[in-house]
């Protein structure tokens, strides 16, 4: 849309952003952070924010000066077919989350119903959010619109409680908690979260106003909320010896007011994972219906959840580093740095090249995450894979399958 009533403002994007960070992902992963102590987890939050904040800005960056969404954007190093690839590995990353927040969300409603009324049933729970999430998708967005909000009040809400209820307690600043995690790996998981989005940010900001009001909506309304909820996690785990939102609440005397908060608000976020994965689905199968895609993709996610224990979420979000890190640092090495293109080649159905480096960062990626660097994982990743592709493109620029009646390969 190109009249500028329909662009979006830099408060636009605060608001934006603050509401996405605003989800029980954030604040379960910064419960991850508790051993580290107090003043130790809030400075690496807040510098692990900063970094992985900023590198999904760059993608943003991208979204707005060339009109593309963030998939089709790696068009421009990739190629069509490995923007194909790319889609997949996306739609992988969403269903993946929607599973993650189905049985996270399962496991916190269990908990409270079995404090209230002594039901245990996890599974129970968790079929009953998937089936949500797929009713959700069916009604489609109208007249669900006021209940997102809601939930996002919700949640808003919560954390302001939950705030009050962690920073009153005087323990926070002197309790030792169980457990053991190195700074670097509590960097990299501060990284990682705002990484996750990159495949979606340029998504938005390619309707920006201003290229200003973009970058500085989005940075901060992201890194706010995004570190708010981190904080609240970490605090609330500190204080209560449990990383899992459904025991939190508890402990903070919520009651049924927190049944009420974890189901609404983990229906409303992970029905944009699941909805977000059919969109994404139909770059492959535009033929596809929307609403069928993104109802398939919510119940592969409630299945894999009723099978996935969910002790493999920090795993899972390592995945997500270890293939989008690599993956942007070479669209962003071409974007930024080379520049020999910033529109997409209409001819290139894949850019093998530009695969092979990826695939090498991938392999780099798995091998310094043994080595538990202080600054983390993705960035000496993305920095090397970088360098990599900037001194090797002149030779490997040309290994491109295309369209028409070029090679295969044009050497």
């Amino acid at each position: 849309m190109s009249n500028a009533k329909y662009k979006l403002t830099g408060f636009n994007f605060i608001i934006l952003w603050f509401g996405a960070a605003m989800s029980i992902a954030e604040i379960m992963t910064g419960g991850l952070l508790a051993p580290l102590g107090f003043k130790k987890g809030i400075i690496i939050i807040l510098i692990g924010h900063v970094i992985g904040t900023t590198i999904l800005i760059m993608g943003g960056i991208i979204g707005e000066e060339e009109n593309l969404p963030a998939i089709k954007s790696t068009r421009i190093s990739f190629g069509l077919y490995g923007s194909y690839l790319f889609s997949i590995l996306n739609i992988l990353q969403l269903v993946g989350w929607t599973a993650v927040m189905i049985i996270s969300g399962g496991r916190s409603l269990n908990l409270i119903s079995k404090t209230l009324w002594s039901f245990d049933n996890t599974t129970i729970w968790s079929i009953v959010i998937g089936l949500l999430i797929c009713v959700w998708i069916a009604l489609g967005s109208n007249g669900l619109k006021k209940l997102n909000i809601a939930a996002v009040i919700l949640l808003f809400g919560l954390t302001i409680v939950l705030s009050f209820v962690v920073f009153k307690n005087g323990s926070l600043f002197t309790k030792e908690v169980v457990g053991d995690i190195s700074v670097g790996t509590a960097i990299e998981l501060n990284i990682i979260m705002p990484l996750s989005w990159l495949p979606l940010i340029a998504d938005y900001t390619r309707n920006a106003k201003s290229k200003k009001g973009a970058v500085m909506g989005s940075w901060l309304g992201y890194f706010i909320g995004s570190s708010w909820m981190y904080i609240i996690g970490f605090t609330a785990t500190v204080v209560f010896d449990n990383t899992d939102m459904g025991a939190i609440m508890m402990a903070a005397n919520l009651g049924i007011t927190a049944l009420l908060i974890v189901g609404l608000s983990t229906v409303t976020t992970t029905f944009l994972d699941a909805y977000s994965a059919g969109i994404t689905f139909l770059n492959i199968f535009p033929r596809a219906k929307e609403k069928y895609a993104a109802i398939i993709m919510a119940v592969i996610g409630m299945v894999i959840a009723l099978i996935m224990p969910i002790e493999q979420y920090e795993n899972f979000l390592y995945a997500i580093g270890s293939v989008f890190a690599p993956l942007f640092s070479v669209l962003f090495t071409d974007y930024f740095v080379i520049k020999k293109q910033k529109s997409i080649e209409d001819d290139v159905i894949v850019n093998f090249g530009a695969v092979i480096i990826w695939i090498i960062g991938i392999v780099l990626y798995y091998i310094f995450i043994k080595f538990d660097f202080i600054i983390g994982t993705t960035v000496p990743v993305m920095i090397i894979t970088s360098i990599i592709y900037a001194v090797l493109w002149r030779w490997i620029s040309k290994w491109k399958y295309v369209k028409k009646s070029q090679k295969s390969c044009q050497m």
